[in-house]
């Protein structure tokens, strides 16, 4: 066998569809986790500095913020290795498929072990779109806020003399309890903290927290489609001499 021929054989035995769902996998999970990082220490600290001046009223929030940048450590660690696992499974199962071994022979052991990636697989799919749903809540919050500084700022709004009455009161979305002070801004006060680096940089990172949710949601369809791909070639292989090309 030539290099050439070796080549190709060693081409067809690439999972691409596992290949492209990891490097999709990684990357959402990588801008959902650091954008989705830097966004939650930017949103304490506007609460911190112009909605709720004394501690106590922010302190569970401050709690709750700190255990979910724990998570996102988890969340990163995780997928990191599970996405290795199964970029490995589609080697192997592609490798299965393909004949490209002629010693190989199909185990009850491995088809378990595909089985539960293709039920792990599903049950992360469920979840991350619960994620994809939530990524999009501070996207709203902050969009909201946006929208009511671009009010501001317009010429109609500049004409009134009605402007501290354009306002945002973040207690409303139960993000601060409704004894806290202020509470709300309003007018010229609104106006300044729209205008802050914090107030753009944490929407933007919002903004591309739920892209990154987003694109590790089509990744882990792809995995779906691939996974249960995989499980029933091994089926099909553990009962009869076919050979099906993915």
């Amino acid at each position: 066998m030539g290099c050439f021929e070796c080549c190709i054989k060693c081409l067809g035995g690439v999972p691409y569809a596992s290949l492209v769902a990891t490097i999709l996998c990684f990357s959402g999970v990588a801008l959902f986790c650091g954008c989705g990082h830097v966004a939650l220490t930017g949103t304490v600290s506007i609460l911190e500095n112009h909605f709720s001046k004394t501690v106590s009223d922010h302190a569970l929030l401050t709690e709750v913020v700190q255990l979910m940048q724990y998570v996102i450590y988890g969340i990163a660690s995780f997928f990191f290795l599970y996405g290795i696992i199964l970029l490995a499974e589609g080697f192997y199962t592609t490798s299965a498929v393909k004949e490209l071994h002629s010693e190989f022979k199909t185990t009850a052991c491995g088809r378990c072990i595909s089985g539960m990636f293709v039920f792990l697989t599903y049950v992360l799919g469920v979840a991350w779109l619960g994620v994809f749903g939530f990524s999009a809540v501070p996207v709203f919050l902050f969009y909201n806020m946006w929208s009511t500084c671009q009010v501001l700022n317009s010429p109609m709004a500049n004409m009134t003399s009605s402007i501290e009455s354009i306002c945002v009161d973040v207690r409303q979305y139960g993000i601060i309890p409704w004894n806290a002070a202020p509470g709300k801004a309003c007018g010229a006060v609104l106006g300044e903290i729209c205008n802050t680096s914090e107030f753009y940089l944490s929407y933007h990172l919002y903004i591309v927290a739920c892209a990154g949710a987003g694109a590790t949601v089509i990744a882990l369809l792809i995995y779906m489609m691939a996974t249960t791909y995989n499980y029933a070639v091994l089926k099909f292989k553990s009962r009869e001499d076919c050979c099906t090309k993915f």
